[in-house]
């Protein structure tokens, strides 16, 4: 099989890429080491800035996302027993960021390439290799349904995640890697009950970072931080519920509604970034390349902004000949990430409790968080941030 361009990883990265690279007539396939079921099933988070909403509506999957998601112009800061408002819109000239889960994102594009009778390959496993993206003749082999298959190509986007195949196939001496791995995680609880509130609610407390998000106006994503060792069994619902409402003003606890859990999972908290994003003619793109803390809801907006550059250098290859694009995708991409990172882990260390520093930090961070909300400056510096940067 050939393809212009190979596609690892069918999660909302790789399927934006391929519906984009579609519509601009570029060949593509995608190959996906699980089924289809299991990448609907997976939760994550549901926070788009406007570069993902337009990119959704470019490639022609705003419908549903109209309808369903949930606009918000603003969120919530709660320390010290009290909430305060940091109002994006009036901030930032209007921008907002829309609440729209990425099961969701995926889920409309994975239809979308169903329409258009793309292919994708899925349940191929650990089979995957990649070859020759260092000279001018790459391929993917992979092997489905017992018979080893190959894929040949005139490039690969490697799209498969922080634990995928594509940055792992990269020679050791050819990547740069930084991280910082955060000694505590997010215990989440998803519920169909009506959220707490209409915005978002991050919560500094005595007792960790507490966040109250949501998926639509009858189905609810809480989050409280745990040490790094906790394991998920050790919490039942009712645990969860009350270790929460503790973390609450009183507003909000009267106004929390608790149900049964869909599901409970633990997330360790990381900021990583790999450079470069280019090894020849293999192209990194979201986590693939990056991680990101949750805290400041990025993960899925950087893996979509790669993408725009991404999608937007191959586009300018084959109709114009031209590599300009190609050669300066990773300095471009990463500028942006590197600022997102920044914002991450300024956000995360400002909100959560770390272990070991005294009474003195949370007293630190009260006083931050003072200024911040009494600041037309500061606020209007956490607001453009968190409605993303230009592109």
């Amino acid at each position: 099989m050939r393809t212009q361009v190979a596609i690892i990883g069918a999660g909302p990265a790789g399927l934006l890429l391929g519906q984009l690279l579609h519509q601009a007539g570029v060949a593509n396939v995608i190959l996906e080491r699980s089924s289809a079921d299991y990448v609907l099933g997976r939760i994550r988070a549901g926070v788009l800035e406007q570069i993902t909403v337009d990119l959704m509506e470019q490639c022609g999957v705003g419908q549903r996302m109209r309808q369903e998601g949930l606009a918000h112009d603003g969120i919530e800061l709660l320390f010290k027993g009290e909430r305060h408002r940091i109002d994006f819109a009036g901030l930032t000239g209007g921008k907002t960021v829309m609440v729209y889960g990425q099961t969701e994102v995926t889920r409309d594009l994975m239809a979308a390439r169903a329409a258009a009778g793309l292919t994708t390959i899925y349940e191929v496993g650990d089979s995957v290799t990649l070859h020759g993206f260092d000279g001018t003749a790459p391929a993917v082999r992979y092997r489905k349904d017992g018979q080893e298959q190959e894929l040949q190509c005139d490039f690969i986007a490697g799209c498969d995640g922080y634990h995928g195949a594509s940055r792992a196939s990269v020679p050791k001496g050819a990547v740069r890697e930084y991280e910082k791995v955060y000694p505590f995680g997010w215990l989440g609880l998803l519920a169909d009950v009506p959220p707490v509130f209409h915005e978002l609610i991050y919560a500094n407390t005595e007792r960790g970072f507490a966040l109250c998000s949501m998926r639509s106006p009858t189905r609810s994503r809480y989050y409280v931080q745990v040490p790094l060792e906790e394991k998920v069994e050790n919490w039942s619902d009712e645990a969860f519920w009350n270790e929460l409402r503790s973390r609450l003003d009183p507003a909000a606890r009267d106004q929390l509604v608790t149900g049964p859990s869909i599901e409970k999972s633990i997330a360790p908290l990381r900021s990583f970034v790999a450079e470069p994003m280019r090894f020849g003619r293999l192209f990194l793109a979201g986590d693939a390349a990056h991680i990101v803390p949750p805290t400041g809801a990025k993960g899925l907006n950087l893996a979509a902004s790669d993408v725009k550059y991404l999608s937007d250098a191959f586009i300018e290859h084959y109709r114009e000949r031209s590599a300009a694009g190609l050669d300066h995708y990773s300095d471009r991409a990463l500028r942006r990430v590197w600022k997102a990172e920044r914002f991450s882990w300024w956000f995360t260390s400002l909100m959560h409790k770390f272990p070991g520093e005294g009474e003195i930090a949370q007293k630190l961070q009260e006083a931050e968080l003072d200024y911040l909300v009494s600041s037309r400056a500061a606020s209007t510096a956490l607001a453009e941030n968190y409605v993303g940067l230009p592109l």
